[in-house]
């Protein structure tokens, strides 16, 4: 199972370093930024579950962060818990206006932060926690493991069957060959970037089989993502 990933957006590296240890000791992946253009270097590589964010960060604000991720559709619903010694109720309420999912005041223990983000994930839509995944005519259901197009049953692999489930929690978001495999694999097994394009083919096909435009973009040098692609 992959472990979800947490951005964690803080300039001080002390405090920076004790939510990495807190967060990886409790089963999540993590990633640091030191600036806001870093972190959204990060989100370009891999698009994180979750992030933790300062109010005040070298380049910019957690509020300038927290705005400018809410204004792009690709990672819109991100989960964002601001981070800050400011506990003012004025400047709570401006951080959660401006887009942060939660608020944590410092100083914090470590428990409390993660019993926030654990309960963030479990409550956010962002993971795509339905049952039911619906794109144009493909219909994929989580309950019975079964994708239908148009109404007729595909048939996949449990590989090819995962694969379109990632994509389909995010459409039309590029996900690159090493985040698939992160997501499909799991980052525990070694397993060859190509072998991402061969289950992609293999995918195309099924559902191509009844008919229908592909769906799968191809972003070369880069990877894949599910689109309505106009001709």
């Amino acid at each position: 199972m992959t472990k979800p990933l947490i951005l964690i957006v803080e300039d001080e590296p002390p405090l920076a370093e004790m939510l990495r240890y807190n967060l990886e000791k409790s089963e999540f992946s993590t990633r640091i930024a030191i600036t806001g253009e870093e972190a959204f270097h990060w989100i370009e590589v891999e698009v994180p579950d979750l992030a933790i964010v300062d109010w005040m960060l070298p380049d910019s604000s957690g509020i300038d962060f927290c705005r400018a991720v809410r204004k792009r559709s690709d990672i819109r619903d991100l989960p964002i818990i601001m981070l800050t010694a400011r506990g003012e109720e004025s400047d709570r309420v401006m951080g959660l206006e401006a887009g942060a999912d939660d608020y944590v005041i410092k100083p914090y223990s470590p428990r409390e932060m993660i019993a926030r983000v654990q309960a963030q994930l479990r409550r956010n839509s962002y993971h795509g926690s339905s049952s039911d995944m619906m794109f144009v005519d493909v219909h994929l259901d989580l309950d019975q493991r079964r994708v239908t197009r148009g109404g007729k049953s595909v048939h996949l692999s449990p590989t090819c069957f995962k694969l379109l489930e990632t994509l389909m929690q995010r459409p039309g978001y590029v996900y690159s060959r090493e985040r698939l495999l992160s997501r499909v694999w799991g980052s525990d097994v070694y397993v060859e970037l190509r072998t991402v394009d061969v289950h992609i083919r293999r995918l195309r096909e099924a559902l191509q089989s009844g008919g229908g435009p592909d769906l799968i973009r191809t972003v070369r040098g880069t990877g894949y993502a599910l689109d309505e692609i106009k001709s």
